[in-house]
């Protein structure tokens, strides 16, 4: 499960080399499997209340928010120490997770219509270009 989490935050890193399948694949303790059920869920904490506009969601979400961006890694199950431990950068994971974000917030704001309406143009241009020999 996580796993397919992983995916979409680096979906468009070109130099990702399956180090994120070996490095799910490998937590062997059954500490280190904790620590992924426990990343595994914020990360589809932070996913499903990204763009939540009712209270519950905001909260929830700015509670994983706080969690995800805390730089301490004094507590076992801090954001920072699980990633130190199943070798992670949690920088790259931020960095992924904001990409993320932005991008479904992007696609929220153009609507199915405006969507139709931009593919619509694209293909008249194609199809002038085309006809004009461009």
């Amino acid at each position: 499960m996580i796993l397919q989490h992983w995916k979409s935050l680096v979906a468009s890193d070109p130099v990702d080399t399956g180090l994120a399948q070996s490095q799910f694949t490998r937590a062997a303790s059954a500490e280190e499997k904790l620590m992924l059920a426990v990343l595994e869920n914020a990360i589809e904490q932070f996913q499903e209340y990204a763009l939540a506009e009712d209270p519950k969601g905001k909260a929830l979400l700015h509670e994983v928010e706080e969690w995800l961006w805390d730089k301490d890694s004094d507590w076992f199950f801090s954001f920072e120490s699980i990633c130190e431990t199943l070798k992670f950068s949690p920088d790259y994971l931020r960095q992924g997770l904001l990409l993320w974000k932005k991008a479904k917030i992007q696609n929220r704001e153009i609507t199915p219509r405006q969507q139709s309406t931009l593919r619509r143009r694209t293909q008249t241009v194609a199809a002038v270009s085309r006809s004009h020999g461009r």
